[in-house]
């Protein structure tokens, strides 16, 4: 029987004309069906939770639908919704917590991480049978979940600044003390157990504060992957999807059919292999899992299609997730299309074409013409006025 698998995806919620963050989540969320659609800690951000499907296909047409219904709530407002790592007119005081206690716990506790909490991300769940699997196959698919990372990236710009990185995102959520790799566990009771001994040294709340980029789900029977930004393309959903259910079917068909080997430890190369990804995306080079040397990326992401063509083919997907990556590589990764949109034009049109393709829209929509926008060098943030339109922020 095919797993099935789900998704949750983050957005940003942005003023049309300006492109800055509105924190106007608790106002959309009224004409949207709750459970489906939910907050997040900071009100710039609402989420949007899928169903659980069999087929890439079904999937597809879910995240479809739901961006819809999102555009069309945002629309109501003056406003707009943005799938990406990061938005590149960001501002910390365009935005504010959601009320709530435990989201206030975490503003009062980790400050400066929770104010700058201005990033999202795409989360896939896949069915596991049991919780023990479900730990073992995290150190099986660790090695691997870079590479999703670099077909996700989608977060050049920091605040109005280009960073240099094609995933910003990723610097950001790795300061909360749980991100990155999770390291390996023998079973559920040992995971547990060290999850509990988080909570208990006070440094998380709750096992949700779990931030792994990969982690069993508290509430579900699924494997969950969180290493990923946020994606303008729901194709790329798709795609990140295809192959991390394949790689999870790999890897489980693994380890209850042969003796795997033990965990050879020596794990310091996952999190070297997440910020390669973060600073290249797809146009540089990435962490070949199985060399451990760097590689050209689409060398990288076609030897992982390799490794999980059979479990591709055994679900049908083989020549939609090929495809979907062969086109992923030949246009480059969203952080690549938006940084060449910001040089051709702005950071405006940079924020214009992420809403058009997490719309599903072919071109973004048409401004006045304005006179061109420096865009920062890394590290070095525009200022720009509150309320500012294209006019205003023009010149710099």
């Amino acid at each position: 029987m095919t797993v099935r698998i789900g998704v949750e995806e983050e957005f940003h919620i942005v003023e049309v004309e300006t492109g800055l963050l509105a924190p106007r989540a608790d106002a959309m969320l009224e004409e949207l069906p709750q459970g489906t659609f939910t907050t997040e800690l900071q009100q710039a951000t609402v989420e949007s939770n899928s169903g659980v499907h069999e087929s890439l296909a079904g999937l597809y047409d879910d995240v479809i639908r739901a961006r819809r219904r999102l555009d069309a709530a945002a629309s109501a407002h003056g406003l707009a919704v943005v799938a990406a790592g990061t938005v590149p007119l960001a501002r910390i005081q365009d935005t504010r917590p959601t009320d709530g206690r435990r989201y206030r716990h975490m503003v009062d506790e980790y400050r400066m991480i929770a104010d700058e909490q201005l990033i999202c991300g795409t989360h896939v769940h896949v069915d596991v049978p049991d919780r023990d699997l479900a730990v073992r196959l995290m150190c099986e698919l660790s090695p691997w979940l870079h590479v999703l990372l670099a077909l996700s990236a989608s977060s050049p710009f920091w605040l109005g600044a280009d960073t240099g990185y094609a995933s910003w995102r990723t610097m950001v959520w790795q300061r909360w003390p749980t991100a990155g790799p999770p390291g390996c566990f023998a079973d559920a009771a040992e995971y547990d157990a060290a999850v509990q001994c988080l909570i208990d040294s006070g440094v998380i709340s709750d096992a949700g504060m779990i931030y792994h980029d990969i982690r069993p789900s508290a509430h579900q029977q699924t494997l969950e992957l969180r290493i990923c930004d946020a994606c303008p393309r729901a194709e790329t959903v798709v795609l990140i999807a295809g192959l991390y259910r394949a790689l999870v079917t790999e890897a489980r068909e693994r380890l209850e059919t042969t003796d795997a080997p033990a965990c050879p430890g020596r794990h310091e190369w996952l999190r070297a292999a997440s910020w390669r990804a973060a600073r290249s995306g797809l146009e540089g080079v990435l962490i070949d899992p199985e060399t451990r040397h760097e590689a050209p990326a689409a060398q990288v992401v076609r030897r992982l299609l390799g490794r999980v063509r059979p479990a591709l083919e055994a679900a049908g997907d083989w020549h939609t997730v090929r495809d979907l990556a062969e086109r992923a590589l030949a246009t480059g990764s969203a952080a690549h299309r938006m940084r060449r949109t910001a040089d051709e034009d702005d950071l405006l049109a940079c924020t214009d074409l992420a809403i058009a393709e997490t719309r599903g829209d072919d071109q973004p929509r048409r401004r006045p013409a304005a006179p061109a926008r420096h865009v920062a060098s890394p590290a070095r943030p525009v200022a720009y006025p509150s309320g500012a339109g294209r006019a205003g922020l023009a010149g710099r």
